[in-house]
């Protein structure tokens, strides 16, 4: 099965999940779904990520696994887990996003929305 992409070919911009369905029922969903954090970890990240968890999380065991050293496994996993950690400027525009969105879908006021807008500091 070919791997879920998660960069557009064209102009690299990250892909978002805008229809989902059942195989059971043939129910639909259409929307703006953002793909989990780990799924747009590269090939090898993810692998590392799922030896992490075997190994229940033993960077010695991790190591032995990968014939690296201890420094080696750790600086790795500092490299997934900032990548894995949005940056306060990409939980703001997150944020604003869910609010408009809301907005949008008649689930928020244009009072709610501006004023936690504003709260945000948009």
């Amino acid at each position: 099965m070919a791997r879920l992409p998660t960069e557009c070919p064209g102009c690299g911009s990250a892909l978002e999940v805008s229809r989902m369905s059942c195989p059971g029922c043939a129910m639909q969903l259409d929307g703006h779904f953002e793909l989990p954090a780990l799924v747009q970890l590269s090939r090898e990240e993810l692998a590392f990520v799922l030896d992490f968890v075997r190994s229940a999380g033993s960077l010695k065991e991790m190591g032995r696994l990968h014939k690296v050293s201890y420094p080696t496994v750790r600086n790795r996993l500092n490299e997934i887990i900032a990548k894995l950690t949005p940056s306060a400027e990409e939980t703001r525009e997150h944020r604003r996003k869910a609010i408009l969105d809301a907005l949008a879908a008649g689930e928020l006021s244009v009072a709610q929305a501006t004023e936690q807008l504003k709260e945000l500091g948009s």
